[in-house]
């Protein structure tokens, strides 16, 4: 593909899934694997990819998608292994930050709050839900997906050149509390 299109100077790792609600005494082994591979090893996989072609044009930005779950914890969803993988996410971001901005190469991660998705819904679907979610998000307002990719956007593009091994937490102010 590169050979068509050019390299590559932008990826966005933005792949994200839970793959149980059990609680983690009892999730289960294969449920933890399959987390892990897709939200921790894929995108480092595709950064591996994307380096030599970024090393060799001088320059790249690397952005993945997090979430809050990786750096609080969210009573009442059980989500161990998605949180773990996804702080490890932000550890990876830093890592590859370190060992790659002498290439030009920028990373970093977004990491949303709570926002209408695969996810989500059952949370957005029941008052109950929509209730927690309202009482613990600062701003009087719904998250949107315009919001995370404003952030991605921003890091991508020439106004985040100056940005590199950050998580940008876009929440609506639920980590500030």
């Amino acid at each position: 593909m590169a050979e068509g299109l050019g390299p590559p100077e932008i990826l966005v790792n933005a792949a994200g899934k839970m793959f149980t609600a059990e609680r983690a005494e009892s999730e289960p082994l294969g449920a933890v694997r399959q987390t892990m591979d897709l939200n921790l090893l894929a995108p480092f996989l595709l950064a591996q990819a994307v380096f030599p072609h970024m090393r060799a044009v001088g320059r790249g930005t690397i952005v993945n998608v997090s979430s809050i779950s990786g750096r609080v914890g969210v009573p009442g969803i059980p989500q161990a292994s998605y949180a773990a993988s996804k702080a490890g996410l932000s550890g990876l971001t830093t890592e590859l930050a370190v060992q790659w901005a002498r290439h030009s190469i920028r990373v970093n991660t977004v990491a949303p709050g709570f926002f209408r998705s695969e996810i989500t819904s059952p949370l957005y679907e029941s008052d109950r839900g929509a209730e927690y979610l309202r009482r613990n998000t600062l701003l009087p307002k719904e998250g949107t997906a315009g919001a995370i990719v404003g952030a991605i956007v921003w890091l991508a593009g020439d106004a985040g050149s100056y940005v590199t091994g950050q998580t940008v937490v876009v929440d609506g102010g639920w980590t500030a509390r």
